[in-house]
C-alpha cells in the first residue's frame, strides 16, 4: 500500500542545525505531541498545533547557537525533559519551559554531538569524548579523526554502558569506559548514528548509520566485535544523510525507517522481508533536512513524518486527508475553518507588507543622513565541498538561508566545471588571463527567483594546487556578498580507505631530516584531502589512499624525522617529492631524500588507464559521427542500409550526448596523466624527454596498448 502523505507547512524559526528538532512523547494514545526545536538564534521554541495553527508553549530568549537537542529524563519513564547544548554548555529545561539545569562542561571547544542515557550525559567535541554522569566527569576519550556523531547503546537491555562514536576516517569507534574496545568499518564519512527500531531491535545492540555520500547500514554492536546486517548503497545519487528516525507511518505494526538527506530528501524504507529495508516512498523538499521525526503533530489520531529544514521551516508529510470528497452534485466549499484562515493570512500579508515599505523608507532615510553608519546584513551559509569515488570529482554545495541571487566561482589552478542535472541556474564564463593573475576559472551562476541550495561539481588536475573560491550574494537589500574558499590540494583526486593491495609493484619515496611529527603531518595534511588536522597520538600513523578517478593506491606512514611513501603510480610520488620538498624549504628544513623506482609500476599504472582511455576515445569517435549519420538519415529517410554499429550509434544519440557532455575534457584528462607518466618515469632517471611528447601524442592517438608500453621502455 503506498502512503498517502500531504504536505502541511506548520512554522518558521531561525536557522537550525542537525538534529535539533524533537517531539515531546503524547499525553494520551491518540493526543496530538507538542514539538520542540531550537535554533542557531540560540531560542528554544515548543509549540503545539491546535486547529491547523501552530500555539507556542515555550519560546527562550536568543544566544548563543543551539547547536544539539535532545530529549531525557530517567530510564524507562517518559523522556520528556529537554536537554540543549550551546558552545561548551548543556541546559536543561522541563516540558513547560522552566529551566532547571545550566551545566558548563570543561570542554574547550563547542559541542558537536550529545546522546542523553538516564543520569548518564554523553558529549562530544572535534576530536574529544566525554561522559559525565549526574553531571560528574567519568569518561574520556581522544579521536583519532573528528567525531561526527555519538550514542549510547540501551543500558537496560545489554547491562553496561558502550557508547558508539560515528567518526570522519569511515570508522564507528566503540569504547568501554576511557578505552577504544573496537573499531567498525564502514563505506563512507558516517555523519549519523540512531538505535535501530529506536530502542535498539531484540537484543539493544542494532545501530543504524547514515554516512555523508548518501550510504545507510545496520550493524550489530556485540561486546567483542561488530556484526554488519545489511547496507544499502546510493544507486540515486542522492544526498548524504543528515538525520533518521523510526516509526510506524504506514499503520502496519512494523516501524519504518525515516532518512532525511542533505539535499531535501525524505525517504521511507520498509522492512518488507524482515532482511533488507525496501525504499516505498520519498518526497522532495527545496533545503536540506536538518532533523526528522515520526508521530502525531497535525490532528489527533493522524500519523505524519515531521521535518526541520536548515531554514528553520517546520514541516509536515501528514496521513490526514487533505481534500473532503462531497456528494453528487454537490459543489465542494472551503470549510469555515480554511475560509478564517486565508483571511488571517492575508491580513498578516498586507500588515507585512506595510512594515517592509517603512522600513525600506526609514533605511533610505538614515543611509542619506550626515551621520549614515552602513549596515552589513548577516545570512548564514551551509557549504560542502566533498570528494566523488563514482567519477572522480568534487561536489560544492551551497546553501542560504533565503533565496540566492547569483553565485561567482573563481580558481586560480585549472578546474573543469561539470554538468549537475539538478542545477537550473544559468552558468556564464567569462574569460580569464592565466598568467599576470593566476586566474584560471571565472564562471557565475545567475540563480532563479526562491533558489536556496545550489550545487556546482568540478574536477581537479592532480599536482596543480590553489584555492576554489565562491563569492556567495543572496536577494537581500543592501546587497551583500559572503566569500567561501576552499582548497584544491596536490593528490586532491585521492580519497582515504581502510586498506590497500599490498601485492602491486610500488615505488618508494623515503624522506629524513630535522622534523618534528607536528611539521611532516601538516604537510601530509596540505597534500591529501581526507587527513585530520590535529597530529595523531602516538609516535608514528599510517594512512591509505585511493586514487578515485585511475584506481591506483598509495600508503604513507611517518613519524619524527622519517617519512616513507609508497604507491603504484610514479606521478603520485613525484608529485609528493616536488610538494614536499617545497614545504620543507620553506620552513629552513634540509631533507634527505631517496627513493626506488619499480619500472613494473608504469606498465601496471598504464593497464589501468588503458581501459578508460580506450572506452572514451571511442566516445569521442561516436559523438562525432552522430552529426553525419542525422543528416544520412534526414537525406535518405530510412537507415536500415547501414552497418548495425552506426545504426546503434543513432539509437543511442542522445545517452552518447549526455556522456560526453557531462564529462568534458576526460579525453584531455587522460592523455595528460600518461605524458605526465611518461616524463616522470624519466625524471627520476634524471633524462628530460619532453622533446618526445609529441611521438607519445600520436601513438596515444592509434589507442594501441602494446605500441604505448613499447614506447615507454624503448624512450
Amino acid at each position: 500500500m503506498e502512503p498517502s502523505l500531504a504536505r502541511v507547512d506548520y512554522l518558521q524559526v531561525g536557522v537550525t542545525a542537525q538534529k535539533t528538532m524533537r517531539l515531546l512523547p503524547a499525553s494520551g494514545k491518540k493526543a496530538t505531541q507538542k514539538v520542540v526545536v531550537g535554533d542557531q538564534d540560540g531560542v528554544v521554541t515548543c509549540f503545539g498545533i491546535k486547529k491547523g495553527e501552530a500555539v507556542p508553549v515555550f519560546k527562550t530568549l536568543p544566544g548563543q547557537k543551539i547547536s544539539r537537542l535532545e530529549l531525557g529524563g530517567a530510564l524507562n519513564t517518559p523522556q520528556e525533559k529537554i536537554f540543549v547544548a550551546v558552545g561548551s554548555e548543556v541546559r536543561g529545561f522541563t516540558k513547560r519551559g522552566k529551566q532547571f539545569l545550566s551545566f558548563e562542561t570543561n570542554l574547550t571547544e563547542s559541542i558537536k554531538a550529545m546522546y542523553i542515557s538516564g543520569a548518564d550525559l554523553f558529549l562530544c567535541a572535534s576530536y574529544i569524548y566525554n561522559h559525565y554522569c549526574d553531571c560528574k566527569d567519568q569518561h574520556y576519550f581522544l579521536s583519532g579523526d573528528k567525531i561526527n556523531d555519538v550514542l549510547c547503546l540501551p543500558v537496560d537491555k545489554v547491562n553496561c554502558i558502550t557508547p558508539v562514536l560515528a567518526c570522519q576516517d569511515r570508522v564507528l569507534r566503540v569504547l568501554q569506559g576511557s578505552d577504544l574496545l573496537y573499531e567498525v568499518e564502514v563505506p563512507g564519512p558516517p555523519t549519523v548514528l540512531a538505535l535501530s527500531n529506536g530502542n535498539g531491535g531484540d537484543s539493544g545492540e542494532e545501530i543504524v548509520y547514515g554516512t555523508s555520500d548518501g550510504k545507510l547500514g545496520l550493524t550489530q554492536i556485540t561486546g567483542t566485535k561488530a556484526i554488519p546486517r545489511w547496507e544499502i548503497g546510493n544507486e540515486k545519487k542522492r544526498g548524504g544523510i543528515l538525520c533518521i528516525d523510526s516509526f510506524d507511518i504506514l499503520g502496519d505494526g512494523v516501524k519504518e525507517l525515516l532518512v532525511g538527506r542533505d539535499d531535501g530528501m525524505i525517504e521511507i524504507y520498509n522492512f518488507e522481508s524482515a532482511d533488507d529495508p525496501v525504499l516505498r516512498h520519498d518526497y522532495a523538499l527545496s533545503e536540506s533536512i536538518a532533523s526528522i521525526q515520526g508521530g502525531c503533530v497535525g490532528k489527533d489520531g493522524y500519523d505524519e513524518i515531521l521535518a526541520a529544514t536548515y531554514s528553520g521551516w517546520l514541516t509536515g508529510l501528514t496521513t490526514e486527508p487533505v481534500h473532503r470528497e462531497g456528494g453528487s452534485g454537490e459543489e465542494l466549499k472551503l470549510s469555515q475553518e480554511m475560509q478564517s484562515k486565508i483571511s488571517s493570512l492575508r491580513n498578516e500579508l498586507e500588515q507585512l507588507q506595510i512594515k517592509v515599505l517603512q522600513e525600506r523608507e526609514k533605511y533610505q532615510q538614515s543611509s542619506q543622513s550626515s551621520t549614515a553608519i552602513s549596515s552589513v546584513p548577516a545570512f548564514s551559509v551551509n557549504d560542502k565541498f566533498t570528494l566523488n569515488k563514482d567519477d572522480a570529482s568534487y561536489s560544492l554545495i551551497l546553501e542560504v538561508q533565503t533565496a540566492i541571487d547569483n553565485v561567482l566561482v573563481q580558481s586560480d589552478v585549472p578546474l573543469d566545471l561539470l554538468d549537475v542535472d539538478k542545477n537550473s541556474a544559468v552558468v556564464s564564463f567569462s574569460s580569464c588571463d592565466s598568467e599576470p593573475n593566476s586566474n584560471f576559472l571565472l564562471a557565475t551562476y545567475r540563480c532563479q527567483a526562491n533558489t536556496t541550495r545550489l550545487e556546482l561539481k568540478v574536477r581537479s588536475i592532480e599536482g596543480q594546487y590553489g584555492t576554489l573560491q565562491a563569492y556567495i550574494t543572496p536577494r537581500i537589500q543592501p546587497k551583500t556578498c559572503q566569500v567561501h574558499q576552499y582548497q584544491i590540494k596536490p593528490l586532491s583526486l585521492h580519497q582515504r580507505t581502510h586498506s590497500i593491495d599490498q601485492d602491486r609493484p610500488m615505488n618508494t619515496l623515503m624522506l629524513k631530516g630535522q622534523f618534528s611529527f607536528a611539521e611532516i603531518h601538516s604537510w601530509v595534511v596540505f597534500c591529501l584531502p581526507e587527513v585530520p588536522e590535529k597530529t595523531p597520538a602516538g609516535e608514528s600513523i599510517t594512512f591509505y589512499f585511493q586514487n578515485t578517478f585511475l584506481g591506483t593506491q598509495l600508503e604513507s606512514t611517518y613519524r619524527k624525522g622519517e617519512g616513507y611513501f609508497k604507491s603504484d603510480n610514479i606521478s603520485t610520488i613525484s608529485i609528493l617529492k616536488d610538494v614536499l620538498s617545497k614545504e620543507a624549504t620553506k620552513r629552513k628544513i634540509n631533507l634527505n631524500i631517496s627513493y626506488d623506482v619499480n619500472e613494473e609500476s608504469v606498465r601496471h599504472t598504464l593497464k589501468l588507464i588503458h581501459p578508460k582511455l580506450e572506452y572514451q576515445q571511442l566516445l569521442a569517435k561516436k559523438v562525432h559521427l552522430i552529426d553525419a549519420l542525422r543528416e544520412l538519415q534526414v537525406h535518405e529517410g530510412n537507415v536500415d542500409f547501414l552497418l548495425p554499429k552506426y545504426r546503434s550509434i543513432l539509437e543511442e544519440a542522445d545517452q552518447l550526448l549526455e556522456e560526453y557532455k557531462r564529462q568534458p575534457a576526460h579525453l584531455e584528462r587522460l592523455y595528460g596523466m600518461i605524458t605526465d607518466l611518461f616524463i616522470d618515469k624519466f625524471k627520476f632517471k634524471g633524462t628530460n624527454v619532453k622533446t618526445k611528447v609529441p611521438l607519445l601524442l600520436e601513438i596515444l592517438d592509434g589507442c594501441d596498448e602494446d605500441g604505448l608500453i613499447a614506447f615507454f621502455d624503448a624512450a
